[in-house]
């Protein structure tokens, strides 16, 4: 198949926003993809988590009739008619992040992300190797399906005596509510967090605050986080490389508009376990906005 003479167009739609600190990384990614490609990209997203607002999002991006479009699927019974509705027109769509269990239903291509139970049930079974019996999993998405399988899939891992702790995205009500639940159950000696930046840091600050000996984990990666993984108040981060999430969507669907290129399955991001021992590696990255 011959080039084509014009740049590519494609639309990414994500459930988070480009101001979150784990999704201006997915829109790095996505950015650079578009300047090694030549493609002209254009990351949108809905101001809160609200999927009424991502289905019209997606509902706007077929129209503009994009080479070719990526989404996340928190929801996919929300989201999938707009999904279908894109497969129908002819446009290549590939999920990242969130959807791996029902994209292929949907009509993607293919999937680029981890498997969220699956990563969180080996963050359960680490944090029960060390030393856990009695554990939060702080969820700031209630109802986002990929931070829901993360919380069941830990409490499966871990074990023991565990519950969700719902919270919104402000660090500010994460830390106090972590906070009360240590105040008010002395027998919880791990927290697992589902994003550094937003719940992360917030229950590493509660934990500390406390005076007793917690361990704390969480999903994804900050500076902060990662600077308390090497000072040894934090156990590990969980890396699913958000970058490559939106750096190989928009390389795939660029090659697949130029010469009908697609790899033949899911690509997994993730999980990628960050402990002290590499921590201090990826901590300037991390505060670039690439890891």
């Amino acid at each position: 198949m011959a080039a084509q003479a014009v740049a590519q167009e494609i639309i990414v739609v994500a459930h988070g926003q480009a101001n979150d600190p784990f999704w201006s990384v997915v829109k790095n990614g996505v950015e650079e993809a578009g300047k090694d490609t030549g493609a002209n990209v254009d990351f949108r997203s809905p101001e809160t988590f609200d999927m009424v607002a991502m289905s019209q999002l997606i509902d706007a991006a077929v129209n503009q009739e994009p080479d070719g479009l990526v989404v996340s699927i928190p929801d996919a019974d929300a989201l999938g008619p707009s999904i279908e509705r894109a497969v129908e027109a002819g446009i290549p769509v590939i999920s990242i992040n969130s959807g791996s269990d029902v994209s292929k239903g949907l009509g993607a291509l293919l999937h680029v992300g981890q498997d969220e139970y699956d990563a969180g049930k080996a963050a359960g079974e680490k944090l029960a190797g060390m030393g856990g019996t009695s554990a939060i999993c702080v969820n700031q998405e209630v109802g986002n399906v990929a931070l829901d399988l993360r919380c069941e899939g830990f409490l499966a891992g871990f074990g023991g005596t565990g519950s969700v702790l719902p919270t919104t995205n402000d660090p500010t009500e994460v830390e106090a509510k972590v906070a009360a639940a240590l105040s008010s159950d002395e027998s919880i000696d791990t927290i697992m967090a589902l994003g550094a930046s937003t719940a992360g840091e917030p229950a590493v600050a509660a934990a500390k605050a406390s005076g007793r000996d917690v361990n704390v984990a969480t999903f994804d990666m900050s500076a902060p986080f990662l600077q308390s993984i090497m000072a040894g108040d934090a156990a590990f981060a969980i890396d699913q490389q958000q970058f490559l999430q939106g750096y190989l969507a928009v390389n795939f669907l660029a090659l697949h508009a130029k010469y009908g290129l697609m790899p033949g399955g899911n690509v997994p991001s993730g999980p990628n376990l960050i402990t002290a021992d590499k921590a201090g590696q990826v901590v300037d990255l991390s505060a670039k906005g690439i890891r």
